[in-house]
């Protein structure tokens, strides 16, 4: 199953349009937008047929597989990141990208819907000048199975999580929050 899942989302990956260069945020939102898609595709379909406790392998291993591959592909760096991180080595923002977290928690706050939430500017940085781009991730309903409160995740959840994760963050959300954001860092 999981070689089925990896498969699936490698042919996603390699799918995607090349940016070609181009930094926008059109050209970040046509490498972000299908990433998240089939990121949600991946744990429905994990869900559906082992339970929530399988969503933890997409976000694991396929997520970051894919986010790596489209990486390498379009000669730029895409992740996830988020100011509560389940992995530290992975989720955790950048100084540009806390700043840009926390003025997305703002502008929520605000009223403005987190799913339509996105930031991009052009950066100077010690390594040279970089597009950035940020989408927010709205939790989704379902994602309170492994994001949600104590109450709302099941007993081998949280075991598989506090195994996987020993050091996550990243629970204590309802459905509607900001989880975190799809992060693009493209150099120019």
């Amino acid at each position: 199953m999981l070689k089925k899942l990896v498969v699936s989302a490698i042919v996603a990956t390699f799918s995607l349009p090349a940016l070609a260069g181009d930094a926008s945020p059109e050209s970040a939102k046509a490498i972000a937008m299908p990433f998240l898609k089939q990121l949600v595709a991946e744990n429905q379909k994990a869900v559906a047929e082992g339970g929530p406790e399988s969503a933890i392998k997409v976000c694991k291993e396929i997520a970051p597989k894919m986010a790596g591959d489209i990486s390498r592909k379009q000669g730029l760096k895409l992740s996830r990141v988020s100011l509560k991180v389940r992995n530290p080595l992975l989720g955790t923002p950048d100084a540009w990208e806390q700043k840009v977290l926390k003025e997305f928690e703002v502008r929520a706050s605000q009223g403005e819907k987190p799913e339509t939430i996105e930031f991009s500017e052009v950066v100077q940085e010690p390594a040279g000048k970089y597009f950035r781009f940020m989408k927010a991730i709205a939790l989704q309903p379902g994602c309170v199975s492994c994001h949600g409160s104590s109450e709302q995740i099941p007993e081998n959840v949280k075991a598989r999580l506090a195994e996987e994760y020993p050091f996550d963050r990243a629970t204590g959300y309802a459905p509607g929050q900001i989880r975190g954001a799809v992060s693009v860092k493209q150099p120019m």
